[in-house]
């Protein structure tokens, strides 16, 4: 391919979440370097470093889309940038529109695991995995109901992760290792459930969440 040639094109990738916060906030994997989509091509590193930079001379960033829909605005990107693996992504959803809900309540549940790239291509050409592309103009990133990776499905493997996370977070914050793994798959109600005539256990507890809410506070 030559340069300069402008080919628009949506790519489909798994959506690799690392985390959640209730304000709508996520972050993963836009697109992961060196894996073929659906047609058999190849995005590789360096491929979104022009279109980067222009995006940050400009002070804006590209649009987040509800299923590439352009009159579905769903969140807002706060960060994008390359690492060895891939395009790193930052952003919220706006749970003040429909689409920012439904998305963002999809994610939570693990159903909603797919990201797609809307681009032109700028530069490539073909190698033995076929048509490589080495430089894009990035315009939309969207939250998508199908992805074409079989490994899509990853937000319910780091769910299950995430609670042997929070169980070591809250030893750190003071809890024994029985108090944490309750308080992690049932909550406070089953700490106080299970020593509901210990009154001197309880007032601990609530010490210790008072701990605790100040350090997530800070």
């Amino acid at each position: 391919m030559h340069k300069g040639m402008k080919v628009e094109k949506q790519i489909y990738v798994p959506f690799e979440s690392k985390a959640f916060d209730e304000s709508g906030g996520f972050e993963g994997y836009a697109s992961v370097f060196g894996v073929k989509d659906y047609d058999g091509d190849v995005i590789v590193r360096g491929a979104f470093k022009n279109t980067l930079q222009k995006f940050r001379d400009e002070s804006r960033m590209p649009k987040m889309l509800w299923q590439h829909r352009p009159d579905m605005i769903c969140g807002k990107w706060t960060e994008m940038q390359e690492d060895d693996r891939g395009l790193y992504v930052k952003g919220n959803c706006i749970l003040d529109v429909e689409e920012g809900r439904k998305a963002y309540s999809l994610m939570k549940a693990g159903v909603l695991d797919g990201m797609s790239i809307g681009f032109n291509i700028v530069d490539g050409g073909r190698d033995e995995r076929g048509r490589v592309i080495s430089e894009v103009d990035l315009w939309e990133v969207s939250l998508v109901t199908w992805g074409a990776n079989p490994e899509a499905l990853v937000t319910r493997i780091k769910a299950r992760e995430s609670i042997r996370d929070f169980e070591a977070f809250l030893r750190d914050a003071g809890f024994s290792r029985n108090e944490a793994k309750a308080l992690a798959a049932d909550g406070y109600k089953a700490l106080r459930q299970r020593d509901a005539d210990d009154d001197c256990f309880d007032a601990e507890v609530v010490e210790r969440l008072k701990t605790l809410t100040n350090i997530l506070k800070d």
